[in-house]
């Protein structure tokens, strides 16, 4: 009963195939393709698999390259399942004003986050609350109380759209092959420096407020394909964690039995 995840994101289409649709199964295949290239994925990524028996996806992405992906999947008599977000889920409850209209992305790594904090707390009587962190084309940065209930999260704008803004509003500017410095010298330092620590203030300042607000420090967990040049300069405590929408699907894909 192999189950095939699907990411689909701002700029990639990432994906999993495991043995079976729930946690911890064993991954068989994996990969990735930016989204101009997702019409090659039956020829190239995909040819040589067998038709998995599920397929659960969430996507951000517009609905005509949701389209082009399930074209890619006509070889197999399966039909795939998308997620929207609802109220609750995998043991997240969707505190937004209009739950549905929470981003399916962050809706899923919220509930991957959740299923490693209780697989990791397990034993414990007590649990933390978590901070989960995607730094991707845009941020995001999202707060469950210990219970599992999505206070509430921030959205800001990634390197690269900050970097371009700054050159398309600001003669002079070009993006920066820089490095994060304390106290930059150099313009390309000081735009790499000051847009990581535009993101990493951004995460600190909603891991205060999550720590008042529970009375405990939460567990960060940190995501997304640009999580690795913010992970360096971040300065609480955090782990890396790059199944993190995957594992969501395997708990949804799991709850649907």
């Amino acid at each position: 009963m192999s189950f095939l995840a699907i990411d689909i994101g701002n700029t990639r289409l990432k994906w999993a195939l495991y043995a079976e649709g729930r946690p911890g199964s064993t991954v068989l295949a994996h990969g990735a393709q930016f989204l101009d290239n997702v019409d090659q994925l039956e020829e190239n990524d995909w040819a040589q698999m067998p038709a998995p028996s599920a397929v659960l996806g969430c996507h951000v992405a517009s609905e005509a390259v949701r389209r082009r992906v399930e074209d890619q999947m006509e070889q197999w008599d399966v039909a795939p399942r998308w997620v929207v977000p609802a109220p609750e889920g995998g043991g997240v409850r969707n505190g937004y004003d209009h739950p549905s209209r929470l981003g399916a992305d962050r809706f899923v790594a919220m509930i991957g986050a959740r299923q490693r904090v209780l697989a990791h707390y397990a034993n414990s009587s007590t649990l933390p609350p978590c901070l989960v962190v995607m730094v991707g084309t845009a941020v995001t940065v999202d707060a469950l109380d210990p219970q599992g209930c999505f206070l509430g999260g921030l959205i800001l704008p990634g390197h690269g759209i900050m970097l371009r803004a700054l050159e398309g509003g600001t003669a002079g500017l070009h993006v920066p092959t820089g490095e994060v410095r304390e106290f930059p010298t150099n313009t390309s330092d000081a735009l790499t420096s000051g847009g990581t620590y535009a993101i990493t203030g951004a995460i600190e300042r909603m891991h205060r407020h999550l720590w008042r607000r529970c009375g405990k420090e939460p567990v960060t967990l940190m995501t997304g394909g640009a999580g690795w040049k913010v992970s360096p300069t971040l300065e609480v405590r955090h782990e890396l964690v790059d199944s993190l929408i995957f594992d969501g699907l395997l708990a949804l894909q799991a709850q649907r039995g």
